[in-house]
């Protein structure tokens, strides 16, 4: 095999961020990753990569093998799309899908007892209620807490913070937030009157705009 070839052939089976020409690629850029973690600021472009057509970068290449091994949990939501229908349990340990609140404006939120986002965001959606629970909005929190005890552990902490919303748990198999694919925590769903997610915040909750959304579904 001559030279020229074997150099061709190896460089037509290299993943497109290793052989891309430098001058394609911006210096600094958003990590595709470390977006969805709640990061905002440009860093320093180490690694990138396509797919279905678009250019996504990276910080390091840890983030690109995170990327690669599951890129829809990376790239923009297809929204609107349907919620799932995959179970949650009550804090009695009942099982129960989502639809029960097809109808309404419905505000999905996952969370932790374990994090402190998550418990500063409890008293912004109380207020959600007390401005639009007249007109069919529902906020639910879906706690992704583990162990025996979970629903306990719960059930304590929301009646510590004076969570008045319904609060279910997450931690049966096939997992609700697996299935949507959250990387990070708070995050918020926004699902309309059809069951449809029409908007989601992962990691970083922009306020204004959900509730932008909220009197958008609401109208």
């Amino acid at each position: 095999m001559h030279c020229f070839t074997f150099l061709l052939l190896t460089l037509l089976t290299l993943p497109s961020w290793v052989y891309a020409s430098n001058e394609d690629r911006p210096d600094k850029s958003l990590c595709s990753v470390c977006a969805v973690l709640g990061e905002t600021e440009e860093e320093k472009v180490k690694a990138h990569t396509e797919h279905d057509g678009q250019t996504y970068y990276f910080c390091s290449k840890n983030c690109l093998k995170k990327f690669n091994k599951d890129p829809t949990a990376y790239i923009p939501p297809l929204l609107p799309r349907p919620l799932p229908l995959v179970s949650v349990e009550t804090l009695e340990g009942n099982s129960v899908t989502l639809d029960t609140y097809e109808g309404k404006v419905v505000v999905l939120d996952f969370w932790a007892t374990w994090c402190k986002p998550c418990v500063d965001l409890m008293p912004r959606l109380e207020r959600l209620i007390g401005t639009y629970g007249d007109k069919e909005l529902v906020v639910l929190g879906v706690s992704v807490d583990e162990g025996k005890d979970r629903h306990k552990q719960i059930r304590e902490f929301v009646d510590k913070v004076g969570v008045t919303y319904p609060i279910f748990s997450d931690a049966r198999s096939p997992r609700l937030w697996h299935t949507l694919k959250v990387k990070a925590i708070p995050a918020l769903f926004l699902i309309n009157q059809s069951g449809q997610i029409v908007a989601q915040w992962l990691g970083k909750i922009d306020h204004k705009a959900l509730e932008t959304q909220i009197k958008k579904y609401l109208k």
